[in-house]
């Protein structure tokens, strides 16, 4: 497991507050595999709360995908959503689960919110 993705995983129950806001809860059990090795990790997740078990267990839903790639969604350098369309990883079960935790993974290196850049714009002299 890298570093990236051990430090995300940590992160998770003090980012919950802001993250999830909307009336969710279940189990997401996220599997990292590397070859024929498979690591697990369950996030339940709550109204403002995830906490976070390196195991295996019942789940709601079933997240699968690669230990790189999930290392690249971690830190931005790919989309959680569109690795699922293009077959990179898999999800099974309560959909809602996968959508609300895919707002933990960070935005692309670069990206700005276009409410600044707009901002930026209207205080510029024309």
């Amino acid at each position: 497991m890298n570093e990236a993705t051990e430090q995300f995983f940590a992160s998770l129950p003090a980012r919950a507050p802001a993250v999830l806001r909307l009336p969710l809860s279940g189990t997401l059990q996220i599997e990292l595999t590397t070859g024929n090795r498979t690591e697990h990790w369950l996030v339940q997740m709550s109204p403002g709360e995830a906490v976070v078990t390196r195991a295996r267990g019942p789940a709601d839903a079933i997240f699968t995908s690669s230990a790189d790639l999930f290392e690249r969604l971690v830190t931005g350098r790919a989309q959680g959503l569109s690795s699922v369309l293009r077959n990179e990883s898999t999800f099974s079960g309560k959909v809602s689960l996968f959508l609300a935790f895919r707002f933990f993974f960070p935005d692309p290196p670069g990206t700005r919110d276009p409410r600044e850049t707009a901002r930026e714009q209207v205080g510029r002299p024309a």
